[in-house]
């Protein structure tokens, strides 16, 4: 196999998990599905555009998209809550089913 060899070689890890079993990448398949479903790079003209918008959407999806299955925050200020148990809305927390 082509693939593992170069993995190998590359001194990298393959991450996988049993067939059809696709848990271990699903925050990264939900975090990509919603990048390209939100961000539009039709204006961009170069490398340095993309790579701008990206990363200005990244800084949105964490910072300032809140998502309702994270207590109704965003990652970073979920993070926080699940850190110092201190929630940042002026209203109760709803229950974490986790």
């Amino acid at each position: 196999m082509k693939f593992v060899q170069l993995v190998k070689d590359s001194q990298l890890r393959q991450s996988m998990s049993r067939r059809a079993n696709c848990w271990d990448n699903a925050p990264q398949e939900s975090f990509f599905g919603h990048m390209k479903d939100e961000i539009d790079l039709s204006g961009c003209t170069c490398f340095e555009q993309i790579h701008e918008a990206i990363r200005t959407w990244a800084d949105y999806y964490n910072y300032e998209r809140y998502q309702w299955d994270l207590a109704r925050l965003a990652p970073a200020e979920y993070y926080r809550y699940l850190m110092t148990g201190e929630y940042p809305l002026s209203v109760p927390p709803p229950e974490i089913n986790r």
